[in-house]
């Protein structure tokens, strides 16, 4: 279970999912430290209530600060699946800011940098990792965001860190931080539907930030997910309320 005396890792901080993290960590008073590329953007969006660490993935010389004495790590980091202007064409001699350098190295990157001690990594996936030749997948993947996730994910299980692996199906709800679809209709759940969880990547649909936040920090009081990668989407009506140990159970 998590505790006081734990230290979280959030990277991807101040992105739609990873706002929504911090926010929960918070609420159970747990140590959080924000990895994030923008201190003044963290230091408006959490003020005091976080220690906020200044490192960038896609270099590794950045990490070893930022992952000093933390005994789990969540990653939601991410870009856009195609091009825009967070991928960052402006300098040459830069590293991208695509789904290669972010997802695939930067990941990768950091899974070398936790310690070797690490209680958990839990790492923000996409469903469709394994069908990346169907559609609608196939199109998703036009410009590699699911190799770039499925490489992300192989250095982590190769690690030898004990891991969570979530793949949400497209991401519904705010923070809206995307440049997609979702966000110019401000789709959302409004609470109303159920988490369902399940392996070998066969769901499809969508899925609340609300609900990737919370069971990347519900997973860590949960030893039964640990070691492994199950996807979920929202469907159907929600019950008064979750039994996160229970539906963690139901991973195979």
């Amino acid at each position: 279970m998590l505790s006081n005396s734990d230290l979280i890792l959030v990277a991807g901080a101040t992105g739609g999912v990873g706002q929504l993290v911090i926010g929960k960590l918070c609420q159970k008073n747990i140590p959080v430290r924000a990895l994030t590329r923008s201190r003044n953007k963290a230091k408006q969006m959490f003020g005091d209530k976080v220690e906020i660490v200044v490192a960038d993935l896609r270099y590794p010389s950045t990490l070893a600060k930022a992952t000093k004495d933390v005994t789990h790590i969540i990653c939601c980091t991410g870009t856009t699946a195609f091009p825009s202007n967070r991928w960052d064409f402006t300098n040459l001699f830069e590293p991208k800011n695509n789904p290669q350098a972010v997802d695939a190295e930067g990941v990768t990157n950091l899974v070398k940098a936790a310690p070797k001690d690490l209680k958990r990594f839990v790492f923000v996936s996409s469903c469709g990792v394994l069908r990346k030749d169907k559609f609608p997948f196939n199109i998703l993947n036009s410009f590699g965001v699911l190799d770039a996730k499925l490489k992300g994910e192989a250095a982590i299980v190769a690690s030898g860190l004990p891991y969570t692996i979530i793949r949400p199906a497209r991401l519904i709800d705010g923070p809206y931080t995307s440049y997609d679809l979702n966000t110019l209709l401000k789709a959302k759940t409004d609470g109303k539907k159920a988490v369902v969880i399940g392996t070998g990547d066969t769901l499809e649909g969508e899925t609340s930030r609300i609900d990737v936040a919370q069971v990347c920090v519900e997973c860590l009081n949960y030893e039964v997910s640990a070691g492994k990668a199950f996807e979920m989407i929202n469907s159907g009506s929600r019950p008064p309320t979750t039994d996160w140990e229970q539906l963690l159970a139901q991973i195979d």
